[in-house]
């Protein structure tokens, strides 16, 4: 007899059972979950147990605080069982400057999120941990109090026996064996214990994640690594011990070691991981280890030893070797599956206990809400596209294993697959000095050698070696003319009898109405959160074309699909048919004027149009528009005709110097302007209203997804304000992630920040959840453990009229 339910969730690890208890939580009863073995036997029986709060992203963090709280105070209340959890407290140390750096940085999050973190000297460090050596040039450490450990599978079982009592079904040695979406929308589940129809389905199969996902037809990228680690017999030194020891980490050597009863557990993490079963996982394996490979880790085992002498001469009990998930960024997948409707991934986690509490709740309120309680980004599964293939994933995941401990710069830039995807001007501008990143698959210049800046980037919390070149670029884009390769911007066309009719509903700004013109739009959620921001031109009476954040091209792809579907609008990426450059500065007129034949004046062509025009005998859009607060334009050129038009503007621009500038000036040029950016300081939690975006929101005989909610939050005691601050620093400035203080109250936190060369202004967007703090006249942000004075800027510090872009000046 076919099964009828409302969710089911493949995969009886932490992540999926965490998940079912969250739905029953939220009311959500017609749940439920099949296991083709048993409950925990994949990668939580053999974890480790860690649970920490430390995280460079509040999404991740809260997940992972999440987690704590509901292993050491729900659970065992609600279930009547213990999770074992040990409240121990946790230490990461180091002998590196930039990593205490780091400390601090993750300290300041933790102050916005409500978490404590204390920096701490080598002498702390032996009040915490008494059997560690201080020695060796430790210069400190952070301790983070609420942290400790749990033990996996009792945990699991917990959360397990509360679904079971709140209604949800737990099927275990029940395999699936065939997806398939059906007519009606639903999905019909084949088991080995019979059919299963489901109005939605989650992929929380772990190690299996890949091959349920074949079946889905959905390509995850992710790679089982093997991780080991040691379990000692008695040592004495332990068994003496008042209280249990904390967790210690020592990042650079890249190990942990916890306290486990009367022993210890050194886990360590070699810089070469070893991927297991890439292209299929055994079917019939569960609850297995690999047989151990101590040679692979033993040196950092030595090093471990040093730092904790106890652990040199106890005895191994038992060595644990088996697979845990990485996903290329290392981070856990949770949200929609791509091109799937009513589809949902909860894998991919290489912290899997870790997270999986916070990151069962995290999805299910986005399930049952249909939006994400918290901004997504960090781990929404449509951050990948499908230039992650094997080789990449598994590059990737190497590389991600081997960094599990690295430090997390402000622009860090990681090189394992690289280069995917390239422009065709990629090797023009490689030998113009372009010091290169990646974004979505993409090679992007972030930066362009000047003088003996070198040619890597040297990654720093603080001002580093390509501070002075981007001011270089940003001079040259504020004197002359400057291009930029903005290829990896995501491109989508809309064709359709209805597709004004679809623009007029598509976000809070007004569509262009006029064939020729051009507008800002922001697409909301339900609750009036920003979820997509689009460039929007009018080409035709039937066709639009919109531009967007290249890291976002799958969701707002997906976005636009689904909105439009019932008025049979056509939706194409052409992503990668389309070349962009940005041609800006008070010369970008007179270098276009000698490319073509158009007339490229204010009269013939003002602000914020756009029209077709040849150059070098290929047709380019040339969209009026400037993100840098400068005179400009955007070329918007077929990707086989790119080579010919940068060519040909260089040859035209000989005599007028044309430079080049890249993705950190752009960003520096941006925040002078007091422009948003999409991803940081625009995102779901906050409404355009919030964001200060009020000329781009046209809400009055207009209808709209999140229309009344964003008007509802303006109107609650919920309601935050973004502004702009100037922070005077020393020698330093803002980038994201920085508590602003009232005193010593935080009311507010900096999404993005840098150095406006032109304005010789440190700046940083920062939104204040006690708004009546704007006005104190002592307001801090405290950087990497420092705080600044800072001072809320009424208006754009540079050309606040906005006279340079648009020609008048």
């Amino acid at each position: 007899m076919t099964k009828h339910v409302q969710v089911a969730v493949i995969g009886g690890g932490v992540m999926g059972v965490s998940l079912c208890y969250h739905l029953c939580k939220l009311g959500w009863t017609e749940v439920l979950l099949l296991e083709k073995s048993d409950l925990t036997h994949g990668s939580t029986w053999h974890a480790a147990g860690l649970c920490t709060h430390f995280a460079h992203n509040a999404t991740i963090m809260e997940m992972r605080a999440t987690s704590v709280r509901l292993y050491r105070d729900q659970l065992e209340a609600e279930s009547g069982m213990s999770t074992g959890f040990h409240a121990t407290g946790a230490l990461r140390i180091t002998r590196s400057s930039s990593r205490m750096d780091e400390f601090r940085q993750v300290q300041g999050l933790g102050r916005f999120m409500g978490y404590e973190f204390h920096i701490i000297t080598p002498e702390e460090l032996r009040d915490l941990h008494p059997l560690a050596e201080i020695g060796d040039g430790l210069v400190g450490g952070i301790y983070e109090p609420e942290d400790g450990h749990v033990d996996p599978s009792q945990a699991t079982q917990a959360m397990a026996a509360c679904a079971r009592k709140m209604g949800a079904g737990i099927e275990r040695n029940t395999r699936v064996t065939g997806i398939r979406r059906m007519k009606t929308g639903d999905w019909l589940l084949k088991t080995t214990n019979g059919e299963i129809v489901a109005e939605q389905i989650v992929n929380a199969a772990g190690t299996w994640c890949r091959e349920v996902g074949n079946m889905m037809g959905v390509d995850i990228p992710v790679v089982p690594m093997l991780h080991q680690y040691l379990v000692t017999d008695r040592v004495p030194e332990v068994v003496q011990l008042q209280q249990e020891l904390p967790i210690i980490r020592d990042p650079e050597e890249s190990w942990y070691v916890r306290q486990e009863r009367d022993g210890l557990i050194c886990g360590p993490y070699e810089k070469n991981g070893c991927p297991w079963s890439i292209d299929q996982v055994p079917s019939d394996f569960a609850a297995e280890l690999l047989p151990p490979d101590l040679d692979r880790v033993v040196h950092i085992v030595e090093q471990a030893s040093r730092r904790v002498p106890s652990l040199e001469n106890a005895g191994i009990k038992t060595i644990v070797n088996g697979p845990i998930t990485f996903t290329p960024d290392a981070n856990l997948l949770a949200g929609p599956a791509f091109g799937l409707e009513r589809a949902w991934l909860l894998t991919g986690s290489s912290m899997g206990v870790m997270e999986g509490g916070g990151a069962g709740k995290f999805l299910a309120e986005w399930i049952v809400a249909g939006e994400p309680p918290m901004d997504p980004i960090a781990v929404d599964p449509r951050r990948f596209g499908t230039y992650a293939d094997r080789n990449y994933r598994v590059k990737k995941a190497i590389e991600s294993f081997g960094l599990q401990f690295g430090i997390h710069f402000p622009h860090e830039e990681r090189p394992a697959a690289r280069p995917v995807l390239t422009s065709p001007i990629d090797h023009s501008l490689r030998q113009k000095g372009a010091v290169f990143g990646a974004v979505y698959g993409w090679e992007r210049p972030n930066w362009f050698q000047y003088k003996d800046s070198g040619s890597e980037t040297i990654d720093s919390y603080r001002r580093t070696n390509w501070f002075e070149p981007v001011g270089r670029e940003c001079e040259l884009v504020q004197q002359g003319v400057a291009i930029a390769d903005m290829t990896p911007l995501a491109k989508f066309e809309l064709r359709g009898k209805n597709v004004e009719k679809f623009m007029n509903t598509l976000g809070a700004n007004c569509p262009p109405s006029k064939i020729g013109r051009i507008s800002l739009v922001h697409v909301l959620n339900p609750s009036g959160g920003v979820q997509s921001e689009f460039t929007t031109v009018r080409l035709a009476e039937d066709c639009y074309y919109l531009t967007s954040a290249a890291g976002a091209m799958r969701q707002d792809l997906e976005l636009l699909k689904t909105r439009s579907a019932s008025l049979s609008v056509d939706v194409k990426c052409v992503t990668s048919k389309t070349g962009v450059m940005a041609v800006m500065g008070p010369q970008s007129r007179q270098l276009l004027e000698r490319a073509t034949n158009e007339n490229l004046s204010n009269s013939s062509f003002p602000w914020l149009s756009v029209r077709q025009c040849e150059i070098a005998g290929v047709f380019v859009l040339a969209m009026r528009v400037s993100y840098v607060g400068e005179l400009g334009w955007e070329l918007h050129v077929p990707i086989d005709g790119l080579l010919n038009v940068y060519q040909a503007l260089i040859k035209c621009g000989e005599d007028l110097s044309v430079g080049h500038f890249g993705a950190f000036a752009i960003d520096a040029m941006r925040l002078e302007k007091g422009f948003r950016g999409w991803g940081s300081d625009l995102t779901t939690e906050r409404t355009p209203l919030e964001a200060g975006l009020d000329f781009f929101v046209k809400s009055e005989n207009r209808s709209f997804i999140g229309r009344d909610g964003m008007l509802r939050r303006q109107e609650s005691r919920n309601n935050w304000k973004m502004v702009l601050l100037e922070v005077f620093g020393e020698g330093i400035d803002p980038f994201n992630s920085h508590p602003v203080l009232s005193g010593d109250k935080v009311v507010g936190m900096v999404t993005s920040g840098g150095y406006g060369h032109r304005t010789k202004k440190s700046l940083a967007l920062a939104y204040f959840s006690a708004t009546e703090a704007i006005d104190d006249p002592d307001l801090k942000v405290e950087i990497i453990g420092t705080r600044y004075k800072a001072t809320v800027l009424t208006a754009p510090p540079y050309d606040p009229r906005g006279e340079r872009m648009r020609g008048w000046k």
